[in-house]
Parts: C-alpha cells; structure tokens; sequence
C-alpha cells in the first residue's frame, strides 16, 4: 500500500544517512587515533535498518514470495556483517580493512539508494534482489580465480619435483662417471706396472690408450657439465617466459578488448562503404563486361599473330641447328681427313722416293684408300 511505500521509504532513507555519517567519521585520516574503536560499532546499523526493513514488508500478505527473497537477502547481508566483524577484530584499522569497510559501505548506500529509488518509482524493491545477484556472482568468478590460481601452484610444484627429480639422477650419473674415472685411473697404474716391464712399443701404445682414455672422460665430463647448465638456463628462461607470458596476457586481452570495440565501429563502416561499391560495381559491370569482350577479341588477334611469329622462330632456329650441325660434321671429315693424310704420308705429307716399286705399290695403296 501506499502508507507501507512511505514507511519503507523513510527507513532505507534513515539508513542512507546513516551509512553517509558512517563513511565521514571513518576516513583514512583516523588510522592510530585511540577513540577510532568506537566507529566499529557502526556497521551494525545497517543489519539495524534491513531487519526494520524486512518487518514492515513483511505486513503485506500479497508479497510473499518477495519476502521470502527478502529474507534470503537479509540472512546473507548477516552473515556478511558477522565476517566483517570477525575480520576487524584482530587489527580493524588497517588500510585493507578501511578500504574494505568503505567499499562495503559505498555498496550497501548505493544498493539502498536504488531501491529508495525504485520503491519511490515502482512500488518494489528488484533492484535488491539483482544486487545481491550481481554481488554472488562476482564471488563465485573470484572463487574461480582463487582455485585457477591454486592449480597453478600445484603444477608448479610438480614442476619442481620433476626438476629434483632430473636433478638426482643426473648426480646420480656424475657420480657414476666420477667413478668410472677413478676405476680408469686405476687402471692406469696397473698399466703403467705393466708397460714398464715390457717393451719400449709396448709402453708407448699404452700410454697412448691412457691418454685417449682421459680425453674421452673429459669429454664426457665437459659435456654433463654443459648439460647441466643448459637445464638450469632452460628453468630460468621457462620461469620468466611464464611471468612474461602472464603480464603480456594480460595486456594484449585489454588491448584486444579496446581495439574490438574500434573494430566493430569500423565493421559498421566497412559495411556500409562496401554496399556503395557493390552497387556501383553492379552499375559498371556492364561496361566492363562489353570492354572485356573486346580486349578478349583483341588477345586473340595478338595470340594469333604470337603462334605464327613462334612458329617462324622455331623453323629459323632449327635451320640455324642444322647448320651447325652440318657445320660441325664437314669440320670433323675435314679434321679426320687431314689426319689421316699425315698419318699415312698421303698428298702433300708423302715422304721421299725410296723406289720405282714402292712408288707404283704406294700409288696403288694411295687409290685404293682414296
């Protein structure tokens, strides 16, 4: 009823006044004061006006569900109130719990001036309801980050046992090739006794195994070495990559956030700018259509006179190949004939007279060939 609006009205009202004499008397200016303990009793006047509050709505027979909402609003904005004074009770003017006993405070002044608002409007307090929605929803999305965050550390930490685990066994393994070193070392000795009964052969070549023995443990040696580093750099690396990593994220999703709202405005544009150039491609296609019909006539023509130069082109350079060809071959009869001639002593190259036989027998050899 109308006379239930203005009662409820002149409570959250009070309650509103009270919550803004609350934020005056509790500024950060109070921390170390010894008469700031007596503020700690104010945050019980606003559990005062909601209980007040939930009385006179709850005179009205028609509202029962909404008091029933109510009452479930008023038992968590209780126990709200219980651990906030729990928090204060160890140290309650530090700046955290200052901070928090204000943000509390400007909450509780806005949620009440909104409903203040909405009674005075509508007759109904929704926006109490949606509120206290909001505000469990916004725990829970912390509740997530707090168990997001927990199974990171656990990965963490099975990082770091895989790592002393890594760690062991590659000790385990030094330890093994220190040992070796040692046993190589030993047998070195027994060498040495050995080789210096012996020969001098014999002793060299030994000392030659002992040496390469020792270059090749070293070797070794030097790279466990190495190896070892490497993993410890590669840990290094992975633990300021991660914090890289997470910062960077952090940033590039904000940035991503602002440039999609610039994308969005600009999508608009595009959308519009490209509809306009659609349209006037719609208009030129025609023209185009007739011009490209016409450079496609004329690409032939060109083609046409493209295939016949090629083909003149190809018959010329196989003329010019044959050529070449006939070229090379009379030169290669020529070059053969010439040096059969010395060869032989045949024409120009023939040798002196040694005989009227052998010049008649060679003048037959001569036609013979020829």
């Amino acid at each position: 009823s109308y006379v239930e609006q203005i009662r409820l009205c002149t409570v959250l009202e009070d309650g509103a006044d009270q919550l803004a004499v609350l934020g005056h008397i509790m500024p950060a200016t109070y921390e170390g004061r010894p008469d700031a303990d007596s503020v700690l009793s104010h945050p019980q006047i606003m559990l005062g006006q909601v209980s007040q509050f939930l009385s006179l709505a709850s005179g009205n027979p028609q509202r029962l569900q909404e008091r029933a909402k109510l009452a479930q609003v008023t038992g968590a904005l209780q126990r709200t109130q219980v651990e906030l004074s729990r928090m204060l009770e160890h140290n309650p003017l530090t700046p955290e719990h200052l901070v928090k006993v204000q943000r509390d405070r400007q909450f509780a002044a806005q949620v009440i001036s909104d409903v203040l608002a909405e009674l005075q409007e509508k007759g109904t307090f929704q926006s109490l309801l949606l509120a206290v929605q909001a505000e469990k929803e916004r725990k829970a999305h912390l509740h997530d980050i707090i168990v997001r965050e927990e199974e990171g550390r656990r990965r963490t930490r099975a990082l770091q046992r895989q790592l002393l685990d890594i760690r062991k066994e590659k000790e385990l393994e030094l330890q093994k090739r220190e040992e070796m070193i040692a046993h190589m070392k030993d047998q070195l000795q027994e060498m040495k006794a050995k080789t210096g009964l012996e020969g001098k052969y014999v002793k060299s070549s030994a000392e030659l195994q002992v040496y390469q023995g020792q270059k090749l443990n070293g070797h070794a040696e030097q790279q466990l070495q190495e190896q070892i580093q490497r993993l410890q750099d590669k840990i290094d690396q992975e633990t300021r990559v991660h914090i890289e990593m997470e910062s960077f994220l952090k940033e590039h999703q904000n940035r991503l956030e602002e440039k999609l709202e610039v994308w969005m405005e600009r999508y608009e544009r595009d959308i519009e700018a490209k509809q306009q150039e659609l349209n006037l491609l719609k208009s030129n296609k025609t023209s185009n259509l007739t011009r490209l019909q016409e450079l496609a006539k004329q690409y032939r023509e060109c083609e046409q006179v493209v295939i016949e130069d090629r083909v003149e082109k190809e018959k010329a350079r196989k003329q010019r190949e044959q050529e070449e060809t006939e070229h090379r071959a009379a030169v290669k009869i020529q070059s053969w004939w010439r040096g059969t001639l010395v060869r032989r002593g045949l024409g120009p190259f023939q040798k002196g007279k040694k005989g009227k036989g052998k010049e008649k027998g060679g003048g037959k050899k001569k036609r013979k060939k020829k």
